[in-house]
């Protein structure tokens, strides 16, 4: 291609983007069956089934009553977690019921990619409050493409079916409320309750939308009194819209909308099942969580490039906010945009730290604050790229320094880039900067038990009996069923799942999740290890 040609296909807006999203589709499409079963799909898929249940004996009792299949589901009344939004999973556990298939695995890889062309929608979002925050297509792209270049965000965007959606429904709800707030139409108002909506009935976090939209509502209000009429007409008809819409789509609240509503809202972040977490190489209650668990592991666990630039952008909004003085900074349109991210990112994270929520497996709950931190990140390197090209018309201080440090994210963004490409399909056990000993010694490494699948392939890939015994700890038993299911089918019927003390002459396998360290001699002979980053996620071992 001539060099005019190229340099006009860049400067294209619309094909560069189009491609960006394009190749994001299809790399959903090649990968989607790379990953196992996370811990909670059964979970997950079963309170779906509930709720069809419930809503097939309300809208045709007599012929939902005569089929075998609801006879083995819970009722909603009785279910223990009732309470836990079903939006995503809903519509797909219905087509599973009317087209089941002889293969169950196929229907939780639809899943999967499901999940991960929501997980695009999230991403273009973010690519459009970038572009409009910061009045470039490219800046916005950058974004989007930070967003995609997290490792573990994009492997959980595959099959974390409650903080990834979340996340992408919650990104798309801050783009409508941005664009209600600059143009407030009816059109908008309802485009925002339905963006509010599904994101409250993935979890009930998604409160915060109303909450956001209220506060820099009467924000706007004040700031352009010329918009004043047109925002309280706008917001007279979204809060009404969103309340009846939450109902709608939310069986659980069918019955009594408001107190079911509180129940939920309640449970939310007070898990009452006994749980332990292994952190900083203690096991903790998560009812008896540190302050920092949440802020460590967003730290560990993000690359260090992104957290760099975001600490850049954080102080160039305090600096204008400084210089400006606050009422004049909040007159400005994109002041108040940066203050509606910062409030993103930050009351999330203070509510956790004063309210000692209970949070557990790092900080997935706090996923949905990510696309926040990324925004002021961009906005870190932009100021750093303005200060560069400054220096370079002209001497001015600082720009050396703006420039190696442009080179050192750089490399560093190259160095993620890699990893997720060279730890596929484990990277969702991905540590920042942490040697693999320290992970091992500090922290819990693959909650999920995905390498199971990888794994199980393993065993049966290396040993040619018809019938291969394999167990797991009793406590993590759960994993080893369920992705034994998305196996081919040959290869399922080979398998023995047996207890762990009558595995003689078979396997063991261990997700080191309770058992953090290295087994005995006498547990059995290590076959096979899965490392990540220097740390292991997965051992199987050979029993005598």
């Amino acid at each position: 291609m001539p060099d005019s040609a190229f340099s006009a296909f860049i400067r294209s807006r619309r094909w560069v983007v189009g491609l960006f999203f394009s190749l994001l589709v299809l790399v959903g499409f090649a990968l989607h069956r790379d990953y196992g079963m996370g811990w909670d799909e059964p979970a997950e898929r079963l309170n779906a089934f509930v709720s069809a249940k419930y809503i097939a004996l309300k809208l045709a009792p007599e012929l939902a009553s005569r089929q075998p299949r609801l006879a083995d589901i819970p009722d909603l009344r009785q279910h223990r977690d009732a309470d836990h939004g079903v939006l995503f999973m809903l519509p797909w556990v219905g087509l599973e019921a009317l087209r089941p298939g002889p293969d169950p695995a196929e229907w939780a890889y639809r899943r999967h990619l499901a999940g991960f062309l929501l997980f695009v929608a999230g991403a273009w979002a973010v690519y459009r409050l970038g572009r409009a925050r910061l009045g470039s297509w490219r800046w916005g792209l950058v974004g989007a493409a930070a967003l995609v270049l997290s490792p573990r965000i994009f492997a959980e965007a595959f099959y974390n079916y409650k903080d990834i959606v979340f996340l992408s429904l919650f990104a798309l709800a801050v783009l409508t409320l941005t664009r209600l707030l600059r143009r407030p139409t009816a059109g908008r108002a309802l485009l925002h309750a339905l963006a509010t909506a599904a994101a409250i009935d993935v979890r009930t976090m998604g409160i915060l939308l109303p909450l956001l939209t209220l506060a820099f509502g009467i924000l706007e209000m004040w700031a352009r009194p010329v918009r004043r009429r047109g925002l309280a007409g706008a917001l007279a008809l979204y809060l009404p819209l969103t309340a009846v819409l939450v109902v709608l789509a939310w069986p659980y609240l069918w019955e009594n909308p408001w107190e079911n509503f509180r129940a939920a809202l309640s449970s939310f972040g007070h898990y009452a099942k006994p749980l332990e977490v292994f952190y900083l190489g203690q096991f903790v209650s998560i009812q008896a969580l540190p302050w920092h668990y949440a802020l460590v592991w967003l730290l560990i666990t993000t690359p260090v490039p992104y957290a760099l630039l975001f600490v850049v952008g954080a102080a160039g909004v305090a600096r204008a906010l400084w210089s400006l003085g606050p009422e004049r900074w909040l007159r400005r349109t994109g002041s108040r945009r940066d203050l509606l991210v910062l409030a993103w990112f930050v009351g999330p994270l203070l509510g956790v730290v004063l309210l000692h929520s209970a949070i557990y497996d790092g900080w997935r709950h706090l996923y949905f604050v990510y696309p926040a931190f990324l925004l002021l990140a961009v906005q870190g390197l932009r100021l750093m790229w303005q200060q560069w090209q400054q220096w370079q018309q002209g001497p001015r201080a600082g720009g050396w320094a703006a420039g190696a440090a442009l080179l050192t994210v750089a490399l560093g963004t190259a160095q993620v880039a890699w990893r997720i490409a060279t730890e596929h399909p484990f990277q969702y056990a991905y540590f920042s900067f942490l040697p693999g000993r320290v992970i091992e010694q500090n922290f819990e490494r693959d909650y999920w038990g995905l390498s199971v699948k990888q794994g199980l392939q393993w065993v049966l890939a290396h040993d040619a009996r018809s019938a291969v015994p394999v167990s797991m700890d009793s406590r993590t038993e759960m994993t080893l069923r369920i992705n034994a299911k998305v196996l081919p089918p040959a290869a399922r019927a080979r398998l023995r799942l047996v207890p762990p003390d009558s595995a003689a002459g078979g396997y063991f396998l261990s997700i080191h999740r309770w058992h953090p360290g290295p087994y005995p001699a006498g547990a059995g002979q290590p076959v096979y290890v899965v490392r990540v980053g220097g740390a292991v996620i997965l051992t199987v071992l050979r029993r005598p």
